[in-house]
């Protein structure tokens, strides 16, 4: 018997710098992600998280689709799929709504109508709004309010955390969606699907500093009080570290990313023997020797640069002494040996390692609990949500079963050969006419 969650079947891409992965599911009856198909492949249109090239993007979506495709076993039509980039920016907007009557309650027309006015804000030249976010809310100068819906008052105001980006960046992830055959459902900003995926509601009540390290770029989320509070977007990631190592070490590029994959640490400290790596030579000439400390130290200096911008905004945020949660990182510069040691020691601020697995159902593949997926299982989650809220039609299944279910009656599909009436008839006049079982 097929299952009923399947029905809602969600399927989100994050197309990465340096992978595109397409991971569907849905959530079951406990609240959890089922996982049914999920793909990886690599990445060779993205640059610095923008698409650079349209069809090497477009060949990788539709083959990381395919590939979940052939494990979930249904055909896809639309995908939920996240934006980043150094395009990203974010700012604070108050809004002010005055309603006709004290009496009635505040409802979420009233706070729908506060977003809305938000749209309406002047923008330079070529960006749009890709999200906002509703921070806190002021009733008749009641501060601190999460939740006004309910509550009686004439003015209501809002701080907004507005996040907005290139308006090309986003119709180039369109057009390569739908060049792949398949529908945008919604686009999301990566580094809030990310917190989706590893964060607590503790860890962003007491503050927490996500830090999402990917190939091209490095996202940061701030939250507290389990509010948002400030997004970044670093224009470099794990590439800057393999161009490091490709130019330290003198090495080619595929040497230099195997180098950084297998034996790179970013905490010099920690490499306590001095290991000698030998790396083939080009045709003709003598294999390279390389040590292990050098190459840690070529990687930590990056990685610390790194972290420095991340201060940076921790501090141009206005919440460094308030992050209770320290910071997380994840994405694929999560694997990176001893990194977590690293970002402690250098910001004095507690870390670990942020994994995608608290909402996975039992039973998930092991693949799926690695950092890189942070980003696609948030975008999973995201789009489950934004499908039951009802900002997203519910998606279509190319293989349902041939009948669809109203709750005053049922509608027949056509099937081969005529609608059902037509094959009853047809079957009748036939027995009719038929000639007579000799045996009979």
């Amino acid at each position: 018997m097929k299952d009923e969650g399947k029905k809602d079947l969600v399927v989100a891409v994050d197309i990465g710098t340096t992978k595109v992965c397409a991971v569907a599911g849905y959530k079951n009856a406990y609240g959890k992600l089922e996982v049914v198909g999920f793909g990886k492949v690599k990445s060779e249109g993205v640059l610095r998280g923008v698409v650079s090239n349209i069809e090497k993007t477009v060949n990788a979506i539709s083959l990381a689709v395919k590939k979940a495709e052939e494990m979930a076993g249904e055909k896809f039509t639309q995908v939920h799929v996240g934006i980043a980039g150094q395009h990203i920016k974010s700012l604070q907007h108050r809004g002010i709504l005055t309603r006709e009557s004290n009496q009635t309650e505040i409802g979420k027309k009233d706070i729908e109508k506060l977003i809305m006015d938000m749209h309406k804000l002047v923008l330079p030249p070529g960006d749009k709004i890709i999200h906002v976010i509703p921070q806190e809310f002021t009733v008749d100068n009641e501060q601190g309010i999460v939740d006004p819906v309910g509550m009686s008052g004439v003015r209501l105001e809002a701080n907004f955390h507005i996040i907005t980006g290139q308006i090309s960046a986003s119709s180039n992830i369109s057009r390569c969606v739908d060049r792949a055959a398949l529908q945008v459902a919604n686009i999301t900003l990566e580094p809030i699907a990310s917190a989706v995926a590893v964060l607590s509601e503790e860890e962003k009540e007491a503050g927490v500093a996500l830090v999402d390290i990917g190939g091209g770029t490095t996202d940061i989320t701030i939250f507290q009080d389990g509010i948002i509070r400030h997004t970044a977007v670093i224009p470099f990631g794990g590439h800057v570290i393999t161009g490091d190592i490709k130019e330290g070490c003198s090495v080619m590029g595929a040497q230099a990313e195997k180098l950084k994959l297998k034996f790179g640490a970013a905490l010099i400290d920690e490499v306590y023997e001095n290991r000698i790596i030998t790396i083939p030579g080009l045709k003709g000439h003598q294999p390279k020797e390389i040590s292990e400390r050098n190459l840690a130290r070529i990687i930590q200096a990056r990685v610390e640069e790194i972290f420095d911008y991340v201060l940076w905004e921790v501090r141009r945020s206005g919440f460094e002494r308030k992050l209770i949660g320290g910071i997380v990182i994840t994405g694929g510069g999560a694997l990176l040996k001893h990194v977590d040691k690293l970002a402690a020691f250098h910001t004095g601020m507690s870390t670990r390692i942020g994994v995608p697995i608290e909402h996975l159902a039992h039973g998930y593949s092991e693949e799926l609990g690695s950092p890189i997926y942070a980003t696609s299982v948030g975008l999973l989650m995201k789009g489950i949500l934004d499908v039951e809220c009802g900002k997203v039609r519910r998606p279509k299944v190319q293989n349902e079963d041939t009948t669809e279910t109203n709750e005053d009656f049922t509608v027949e599909k056509t099937l081969a050969g005529g609608p059902w009436y037509e094959q009853i008839f047809k079957k009748t006049k036939e027995w009719f006419e038929a000639e007579p079982d000799s045996d009979f």
